[in-house]
């Protein structure tokens, strides 16, 4: 098996939340069974974490500027990784994101062993 990342996507990790308490924690729940399933079928090599909207971009010449950009449409707001078969594997494993619910998108990528 190989280790493949799902880098998780959205809009709604650049936008402030209007979700109330009960819908919140309602969708955390279905991240964690899903995230549990995975696990359960011995399928989770790291639970990752979340990230959080603020950081520093590194650019060429020691130029560091804010970021992630507030003029990009979705951020990079979390990831896990996964081991699958094969890439197409890997992707219907990450059909079942809750992520889908608030108009988000999973990115899945092969991690190299170098």
């Amino acid at each position: 098996m190989k280790d493949y990342l799902f880098a998780f996507r959205s809009e709604d990790y650049t936008k402030p939340s209007t979700a109330t308490a009960e819908n919140a924690a309602a969708l955390t729940q279905r991240w964690m069974d899903w995230v549990s399933g995975i696990a359960a079928d011995g399928k989770l090599a790291s639970r990752g974490n979340r990230l959080h909207a603020s950081g520093k971009v590194v650019k060429p010449k020691g130029v560091i500027t804010d970021g992630p950009y507030s003029e990009i449409k979705e951020a990079l707001g979390g990831f896990i990784v996964v081991k699958a078969d094969s890439l197409e594997e890997a992707a219907e494993i990450a059909k079942g994101c809750p992520i889908f619910e608030i108009g988000g998108n999973v990115e899945v990528r092969e991690l190299m062993v170098v």
